[in-house]
């Protein structure tokens, strides 16, 4: 596992995320969004493209599909991205 990419490991904690974004597990939704942000915050470039680009587009596109609600709950640097993709990808 530590040989694989850091776009493998955003692809991981993604689907992880969509599970808790289905079973409405906010505790451990906030727990993922606060490890996604951190991961965000302390990685090179290529671990801020991994989060951004995997991570949180699979996460907001599952979200504005499912459950806008949990938008919400994305700490502000996540959701400072979000806001970025949606206005350049028009999500």
């Amino acid at each position: 596992m530590k040989n694989e990419s850091p776009y493998k490991h955003a692809q991981r904690l993604a689907y992880l995320t969509t599970v808790l974004i289905i079973q409405n597990n906010i505790s451990r939704l906030r727990k993922c969004f606060v490890l996604a942000e951190k991961i965000y915050v302390t990685g090179n470039m290529e671990i801020k493209n991994a989060v951004v680009n995997v991570f949180l587009f699979s996460v907001s596109s599952f979200m504005e599909m499912n459950r806008p609600r949990f938008i919400d709950l994305l700490p502000k640097i996540l959701r400072q991205q979000y806001y970025r993709q949606v206005i350049t990808f028009g999500i």
